[in-house]
């Protein structure tokens, strides 16, 4: 990374009186986030106190600015946290390492100053809590480390020139034998086998495999996908479709190690290192329930209990192995395997006249009458989404479209905001607050083209029914942005328990913090038209669908239902399509716009984009 003038700047004679002030909010921040104690005496812990994670802040970079003061034992970054840690092996690096960096250093969102603090000590269960999800592989992984020699690797290697061969995908280039595999339906066509089978140079790894590992049944692949990733690349998380390829996949690493993510939809995540000349493979739940992928990145930090270790990225080859399926996928992997899904799930919005019927009368219906009660519970607005209205310069429009009560729109400074919602009622709350709002949809938003200099959506488009009306409300927010215009969207995610956290969502009921995630969880639907039925979630429970109605349930004395006129207490059914990992990214990304952050925010999804 360039440490151009917008990075680094000139170091001041110690910190203003405003940046005092602020180091003193971010340093109480820190503290109430991580239990960790602030002190003016320099210690080997540094506590980065305004930036982690949900902030966009990676050990990559933490590592690139650190490392130039000493050696680094340690850094900690935490899950959902706008904080994290570096540890040194002595105080005089870590007292110049805060001395050069506290309130200089533009690696914080927006590219402003981070703020540091000395601490006495990390607490103990944050070390234990990040150890956690970097040990033991998920099951059904196994990793053989030397499982060839140095001249087979370079003899595989030779095998492909991608300077000459293989197509190029944004991430990476790619090579197919046996069949081709189709990116845009993630499967193969058993009718379209390639000339070109896998080579025979690979048959040396499969007496070698069943020698190595003889308990291990598998048959012998005829399908080879070959990648070739440059430093800085990697591969979005996946699950390789069930319905196309058997069970193990087979995967061969040369030229470089690499960490690899392993993720679940309990939140379950294991970050493992796959050495070069590796052999993994990749059966039962790992094949099947995880996703996995790797971080585009050039160097990878692995902590372990040992202290930290960083491993530089070379040019890495993988040949991934897999046997094609003929037939459906008959696995117990439900929520991952398309096939289960297709014959299983009758999923309604395959039934384009019917989602506006079931917005109107899950959503907008529902808003109507919950709108007291609803204003009266969101009332705190997200720090992060804050941050971003506070981003703007003097002077610009933002507008807040699905506005609600309003919570939002006193957030910015010397700004115009304008905001837009479907509820009369959620409306007249934010005009009695004197706000500049308007009656519309989301879908269609009653402005102009290109005059907005930024937009939020927080928690509208997992209300919409159909993918192609949640692709039209992204390219809705996008046309009313001038060129060099962001916007932040909100989105509920389906993994409400992310890298081994839950979320708050979770911990709001404290019967949950007791029991099994999957323990509670209702197995009622509702039934609309046509015999489509949706299936009802439990609140506080880990989402198994991602199309559900979610109870609201409106107490006594919460202010008399519309459609009822009494103070009986009422439970109303919204409808959310909550979102996969990458999902959100993956919609964007078919836009004519730049992706400037993706992130997770307790249980929501998040991304900023850039109108080009």
């Amino acid at each position: 990374m360039e440490l151009a003038e917008n990075i680094i700047q000139k170091r001041p004679e110690g910190l203003s009186s405003p940046s005092k002030k602020k180091q003193r909010k971010y340093q109480h921040t820190l503290t109430k986030q991580t239990g960790a104690k602030c002190t003016i005496f320099p210690t080997k812990h540094i506590g980065i106190c305004n930036s982690g994670l949900v902030n966009g802040l990676s050990e990559e970079v933490v590592y690139e600015h650190f490392s130039k003061y000493g050696k680094i034992e340690q850094i900690l970054m935490l899950p959902g946290k706008s904080c994290c840690f570096v540890s040194f092996d002595d105080i005089k690096c870590s007292t110049k390492a805060f001395n050069n960096i506290n309130g200089v250093l533009n690696i914080a969102q927006y590219l402003k100053p981070v703020f540091l603090s000395f601490v006495e000590n990390i607490p103990e269960s944050l070390i234990e809590a990040n150890l956690k999800h970097d040990s033991d592989p998920p099951n059904g992984l196994i990793i053989l480390e030397n499982f060839i020699t140095d001249s087979e690797e370079r003899a595989f290697l030779a095998l492909n020139d991608f300077n000459r061969l293989g197509s190029s995908l944004k991430h990476r280039q790619v090579k197919h034998y046996g069949y081709e595999f189709k990116y845009d339906i993630n499967n193969v066509d058993l009718n379209c086998p390639l000339e070109e089978k896998i080579p025979k140079e690979c048959d040396i790894l499969w007496e070698r495999l069943r020698i190595a590992y003889p308990q291990l049944i598998f048959v012998e692949p005829d399908q080879l996908t070959v990648n070739c990733y440059k430093p800085g690349q990697g591969i979005p998380s996946h699950v390789d479709t069930h319905s196309a390829f058997e069970d193990p996949i087979f995967i061969l690493s040369l030229g470089s190690a690499i960490v690899m993510d392993f993720k679940n939809d309990n939140g379950d995540h294991h970050s493992l290192l796959i050495p070069q000349k590796s052999f993994v493979i990749m059966s039962g739940e790992s094949r099947y329930a995880y996703t996995h992928g790797i971080t585009p990145r050039k160097l990878d930090i692995l902590q372990t209990k040992a202290g930290l270790t960083v491993f530089h990225r070379a040019i890495r080859v993988s040949f991934t192995f897999r046997k094609v399926r003929n037939g459906k996928c008959c696995c117990k992997f439900h929520s991952k395997c398309d096939s289960y899904l297709r014959t299983h799930e009758k999923s309604y919005t395959a039934f384009g006249q019917l989602a506006e019927r079931v917005e109107e009368t899950h959503v907008h219906k529902v808003y109507e009458n919950i709108a007291q009660h609803f204003s009266e519970t969101r009332h705190k607005p997200w720090p992060n989404v804050v941050d971003f209205i506070k981003s703007f310069e003097t002077g610009s429009l933002l507008v807040d479209v699905g506005c609600g009560n309003g919570k939002y729109m006193n957030c910015g400074q010397n700004i115009f905001q304008i905001g837009l919602d479907t509820s009369i009622s959620l409306l007249n709350v934010c005009r009695e607050k004197q706000y500049q709002v308007l009656l519309g949809n989301c879908l269609r938003i009653p402005l102009l083209d290109n005059v907005a200099d930024g937009a939020i959506s927080i928690a509208v488009i997992h209300h919409l029914s159909t993918e192609e009306r949640r692709f039209s409300a992204i390219r809705e927010l996008l046309r009313i942005l001038k060129a060099g215009g962001r916007v932040l969207v909100y989105v509920w995610a389906k993994e409400q328990k992310h890298r081994n956290e839950k979320s708050s969502y979770l911990k709001q009921d404290r019967k949950n913090r007791r029991c099994e995630e999957n323990e509670a969880v209702s197995n009622e639907k509702l039934t609309l038209v046509d015999g489509v039925e949706i299936p009802i979630h439990t609140n506080r429970t880990q989402f198994k669908h991602q199309d559900v109605l979610v109870p609201w349930k409106l107490k006594k004395n919460s202010g008399k239902s519309l459609n009822t006129g009494t103070d009986e207490s009422q439970t109303f059914l919204r409808y959310y399509h909550v979102f996969k990992e990458g999902e959100l990214e993956n919609m964007c990304a078919q836009f004519n716009s730049k992706l400037l952050h993706s992130y997770y925010d307790q249980g929501n999804w998040c991304v900023i984009l850039e109108k080009k």
